[in-house]
């Protein structure tokens, strides 16, 4: 093989390869000695039949066969001969023109990976702020979980059904006086203000009452799920069986056995638990920012444009698909059209720090086990239908570039726990507010790095922004992941049913997670739940 470099520019390298016609032709014979055994031809006994035969029957086939495989060889024995870390999968053209029987001309273009200085992680200094998971924070987050399991009981049958109220109702929808599919049910659970139906259909119900019958007029948003539905006007007849109200929900023992646990006490001690792990994970948030701070500043060297285009493309996807859902999607696209140098430099400092961790972690022999990656492996396995989840798992273990992606945060995490060991650290104590106020303040959004003329030690004070705005929290949140590669995509999910379910909904502000026990004991609301919205695409 013949290899010629005819680019060496930054990270870009460009080489012509030559496989010669004779290599060719060997691989040829290896092929037709590979199947010689399972041929079958008439007037010829199993494995007997002339390879001169095989050529003439199977020639085309055999030949591409050789070829690329010549060419996988190829390319990795170049790779092995430059000494060459691709940063992706190269890119190998076949010269146009080529014909059996001759020399084969390639192209093999590549942006390889930077040549890192061993990382100095001597001097690293960080501050760690605690918060006290105090009775008064687990008594917040019991009263948070109470009002999430917000009870009903019935109304007087006069009472008129007002927002926050629970009507329960049977329902038959219809687009041009014909029905659709999925659109009737019986006994639905409607709580009116939720928000979990379609714009106008919860609104109808204020003021219906037990035995009310009422034609309620509606439009299926246009990002409907249920294509024929999309925008379409449609009437539901609705008929009100019950009217509920919100009942109390006094937090005691009665309450906490109600959950299925002995006495208030045990739910007291199952809370703390939880807001413990919570600001555990913020103190751990803070940290990791300031450490990947500390790190995008001492070290600066060339990225690979392509992994940084990649990267930026998938942060940007994802915003475009968050903002598509905003009350005014345009408007919030403009704002975030304002941003789009922020999050290219974000994806800069996100491949150069994962980049950086990789080396750090390499030359301290940080490694994932075998037996973690096989429990991230069956953990990303259960994102899929049952049926799919047995070719996902071979897929990923077949597949090293989709091993690597689930590989990828948790390797990230153990070096920046290996870090955190290595770092002179000091704690100080603060309320909620604080550590998430610094968590999210962090500069607005700057995007921290050699030369941005910052003291990257002192603390920075939250800066204001127009509402419509993506908040300074955003970019942080995007910016603190090192270089996480995307994930396989899902198997998509079933259709939804159409019936005046929204198809998305803004973020809410996150939940309290029910304790294991209170999860299990816990009663449904009503017989049937609302229809389940479409989940978001990836």
């Amino acid at each position: 093989m013949k290899t010629v470099e005819t680019l060496n520019e930054g990270l870009k390298r460009e080489y012509s390869l030559t496989i010669t016609a004779k290599d060719i032709d060997a691989r040829v014979e290896d092929e037709v000695k590979a199947v010689a055994p399972t041929v079958r031809m008439p007037g010829f006994r199993p494995g007997k039949v002339p390879p001169n035969l095989i050529r003439k029957m199977h020639g085309e086939a055999l030949s591409a066969d050789a070829l690329n495989k010549a060419i996988d060889q190829g390319v990795k024995d170049l790779m092995a001969k430059e000494k060459l870390r691709p940063a992706l999968q190269p890119a190998v053209t076949l010269a146009d023109g080529y014909e059996r029987g001759k020399d084969a001309e390639l192209t093999v273009a590549l942006e390889v990976l930077p040549d890192i200085a061993a990382p100095s992680i001597d001097g690293l200094k960080l501050e760690r702020l605690t918060v006290p998971a105090d009775d008064k924070a687990v008594m917040a987050k019991i009263e948070e979980f109470a009002a999430q399991m917000k009870r009903f009981e019935e109304a007087p049958k006069t009472k008129k059904a007002a927002t926050g109220d629970q009507v329960i109702i049977d329902f038959a929808g219809s687009v041009d006086g014909v029905a659709f599919d999925g659109g009737t049910g019986e006994d639905m659970a409607v709580e009116i203000g939720s928000g979990q139906l379609i714009p106008g259909f919860e609104d109808q119900l204020v003021g219906v009452k037990v035995g009310d019958e009422k034609v309620l007029k509606v439009t299926f948003p246009d990002e409907y799920p249920v294509e024929d539905l999309k925008g379409q006007p449609a009437e539901f007849a609705v008929k009100v069986k019950e009217v509920k109200v919100p009942a109390a929900s006094k937090i005691d023992d009665e309450f906490a056995k109600s959950l299925g646990l002995e006495s208030l006490d045990k739910l007291k001690e199952l809370m703390k638990d939880q807001v413990e792990q919570e600001l555990n994970g913020l103190t751990r948030t803070y940290m990791k920012r300031k450490l990947l701070d500390q790190l995008a500043a001492a070290h600066d060297f060339d990225v690979p444009p392509t992994m940084v285009e990649a990267e930026f493309n998938q942060i940007w996807q994802q915003l475009e698909h968050e903002v598509s859902h905003e009350e005014d999607p345009e408007a919030a696209k403009a704002e975030l059209e304002k941003d789009r140098d922020d999050y290219r430099a974000i994806a800069v400092r996100r491949v150069r720090l994962g980049l950086l961790l990789s080396e750090i972690g390499q030359a301290h022999g940080v490694q994932v086990s075998q037996q973690e990656m096989q429990r991230l492996i069956m953990q990303a396995a259960q994102q899929y239908r049952p049926e799919d989840r047995q070719r996902f798992v071979e897929y990923v273990q077949q597949d090293a570039l989709a091993a690597a992606q689930i590989r990828a945060p948790l390797y990230e995490d153990k070096v920046v726990d290996f870090l955190f060991d290595k770092a002179e650290i000091t704690d100080r104590e603060v309320t909620r507010e604080e550590i998430e106020a610094a968590i999210e303040a962090d500069d607005d959004g700057h995007v921290h790095g050699p030369g941005c003329g910052h003291d990257h030690d002192h603390d920075h004070k939250p800066a204001k922004k127009a509402a419509a705005k993506k908040p300074a929290a955003k970019k942080e949140a995007v910016k603190e992941e090192a270089a996480e590669a995307a994930p396989a995509k899902k198997a998509p999910a079933k259709n939804a049913e159409a019936v005046p379910a929204k198809s998305e909904e803004k973020p809410a502000a996150k939940k309290a997670a029910a304790p294991e026990a209170a999860a299990e004991k816990a009663e449904p609301v009503a017989k049937k739940a609302p229809a389940k919205k479409a989940a978001a695409k990836k």
